[in-house]
């Protein structure tokens, strides 16, 4: 009837952080530009407050979005929430660590459910901006989702957690957006064979199959990894 707390009672274990591994386009240069701004970061500044900023700006662009349905400018105010979305996610960790305040299990939980929730902020702006139809923006949701449920599994199991897909990560991902943004400033549409279609349709349709198939893909390589390392006997 009542759930069992003695698990919560007792002191927390040891925790090993899963090693990050980051091979995207933007990777070095990240982690500089990262670095300088966490050296030169004010005193009063701390990651909890980057990752609401991230947070925050992350539901701003999926407001900004809802907006733009009614006046395309609004796009523009989504491109300073991408940016500031950036600021907060990417910088409050490297705070931490310049600072020596890594809270590993923390940080890691709090990061990726808030990603979770700020993915469904973004992508319910996009479904009713009139950029894309609904359906391509909830395939584009679940396919993230499903991606993110094999990287959070992977992490655990395998202690190594990807920080890319490829060359590409969160970085190439809000870069590519804000030049989809710019190109909607000027039309909306784009014309492929002759055809009239959504940009972001096309965009969104062509993100959804590459997130499933990475996320299968994935799948199938760490369940043939894990079996191999923990055989029936």
């Amino acid at each position: 009837m009542f759930a069992d707390t003695t698990a919560l009672s007792k002191p927390a274990r040891p925790f090993k952080p899963a090693l990050r591994i980051n091979r995207s386009l933007t990777a070095a240069l990240e982690k500089r530009a990262l670095e300088h701004l966490a050296q030169h970061a004010p005193r009063w500044l701390t990651s909890d407050q980057l990752t609401l900023l991230g947070f925050a700006a992350q539901i701003g662009a999926g407001i900004f979005y809802a907006l733009a349905r009614y006046n395309r400018f609004a796009l523009l105010l989504v491109i300073l929430c991408l940016a500031l979305n950036w600021l907060g996610d990417s910088l409050d960790g490297t705070l931490a660590r310049v600072r020596s305040q890594q809270r590993p299990r923390f940080g890691f939980y709090v990061d990726h459910i808030v990603d979770c929730f700020g993915a469904i902020a973004l992508m319910s702006g996009l479904a009713v901006s009139g950029f894309l139809h609904w359906p391509v923006a909830i395939a584009m949701l679940i396919a993230f989702l499903l991606l993110s449920a094999e990287s959070y599994l992977a992490t655990y199991t395998l202690s190594c957690f990807q920080l890319s897909t490829g060359i590409f990560g969160p970085t190439e991902i809000r870069l590519l957006l804000i030049a989809a943004n710019i190109a909607l400033l000027r039309s909306p549409y784009s014309v492929v064979f002759g055809h009239r279609f959504l940009l972001f349709d096309i965009g969104g349709i062509i993100a959804s199959v590459c997130m499933f198939g990475t996320a299968i893909a994935l799948t199938l390589r760490h369940t043939a990894q894990l079996y191999r390392e923990e055989p029936l006997p």
